[in-house]
């Protein structure tokens, strides 16, 4: 098959989406399939042509579900874009947040492929999609098969567009995330270490409330430290970290992929405070597929992951004394760190990439039988 990926996020810029992406090209190129990306570019604007990539307008940074989304605006290469369809000829498209502008409309617009679409968000409400309901309805009418990463996200695009929507969730790479990752040597020093991974100035991440479970940490192991993993602006809680007193606190700031399982390795317990904005729990499985215990807020997106008392711990989101008991019960217990790591290590390998990758291209095919391209039907 000639499939195509495309995304409306700045490619470029860590998310996601753009790994979910890159992981299913991969898989897809290892069975044969031909694999086109297209995506805002990362600079200039206009058109960027390489072999296997459109770069199609330059991305913009605006707000979106308590962080930020790099989309592209310039409706003035719709032509181009119809040009790029037209000559393609793919067998099947993939958009991803279909209803994000820009891209993927105007993809949408001139495909005459099988169209899929993968929903990833999951929120509350949507106003967007309240106030362009008519011509949304219209974009959703041209797909031939919806998938949502987890069950919050479908309960979110179900309430707006009722619809067959099927769950395949976000894959996870096994072979890098394993328990041969080698710990950093600082790892060996001082009392037990607790991890957290993601962009802690969003609110949305609830990193305060682990902040201020620290304290309480320290009563019961006085040498405990927490280690910061992520891209934010650490003099933001310079108040927080002086009224409550809290020590033992290490941001390490972004890190490379080749290094982040080494980070997982190096902690003892993987914690993950959010309070909402979380269609899926990739950043658990990471801590899960490197046999880490992890305590997790018990929130949908991350429930459709973790399963409380059996490959995790799930706690009261915004609750910084239950976070503190469920760090202080794991450890304070070899045996369940134990069985915890044993059981979501398995739960992790149930999201191997080349899992995830075969039911998608269970769902072109499908498509395909449904919807044949009106290209292929010509051809003699």
């Amino acid at each position: 098959m000639k499939i195509a990926q495309v995304t409306p996020y700045d490619i470029a810029h860590p998310g996601g989406v753009g790994q979910h992406i890159f992981h299913l090209q991969q898989e897809f190129e290892k069975l044969g399939h031909q694999v086109v990306v297209m995506a805002p570019r990362a600079e200039r604007g206009g058109l960027e042509v390489r072999p296997g990539f459109y770069g199609v307008g330059r991305p913009i940074p605006i707000p979106a579900n308590g962080s930020q989304a790099r989309l592209m605006f310039d409706v003035t290469l719709y032509n181009a874009v119809k040009e790029v369809m037209a000559r393609e000829q793919f067998d099947v498209v993939h958009m991803h947040e279909p209803l994000t502008p820009l891209l993927p409309y105007i993809v949408l617009l001139n495909s005459q492929s099988a169209n899929v679409a993968t929903f990833h968000a999951a929120r509350a409400t949507n106003p967007w999609y309240s106030m362009l309901k008519p011509y949304f309805g219209f974009l959703m009418s041209r797909l031939d098969a919806r998938i949502c990463v987890s069950e919050p996200a479908r309960q979110m695009i179900q309430q707006y567009f009722p619809d067959s929507y099927q769950i395949v969730p976000n894959g996870i790479d096994i072979e890098r995330y394993s328990t041969d990752s080698p710990p950093f040597s600082w790892a060996e020093r001082g009392g037990p270490r607790i991890l957290f991974v993601g962009r802690f100035n969003e609110q949305r991440k609830g990193f305060k409330y682990l902040l201020r479970a620290m304290p309480m940490i320290q009563q019961q192991f006085p040498d405990a430290r927490l280690t910061v993993v992520g891209p934010g602006d650490r003099t933001k809680f310079t108040d927080l970290l002086q009224r409550y007193m809290i020590r033992g606190v290490e941001f390490m700031g972004e890190v490379s992929g080749s290094d982040l399982p080494r980070y997982y390795a190096s902690c003892d317990v993987f914690c993950a405070p959010s309070i909402h904005g979380e269609s899926f729990g990739l950043v658990l499985l990471e801590a899960m597929a490197t046999t880490k215990p992890v305590v997790a807020s018990d929130i949908p997106g991350y429930a459709s992951v973790v399963t409380n008392n059996r490959d995790g711990l799930l706690v009261q989101p915004k609750d910084s004394m239950a976070i503190a008991l469920a760090i202080v019960r794991l450890l304070s217990d070899s045996a369940l760190r134990d069985q915890l790591s044993a059981a979501g290590r398995q739960t992790a390998e149930k999201y191997a990439w080349p899992r995830v990758a075969a039911r998608v291209l269970d769902i072109y095919e499908r498509a395909l039988a449904t919807n044949p391209p009106a290209i292929a039907q010509a051809a003699p």
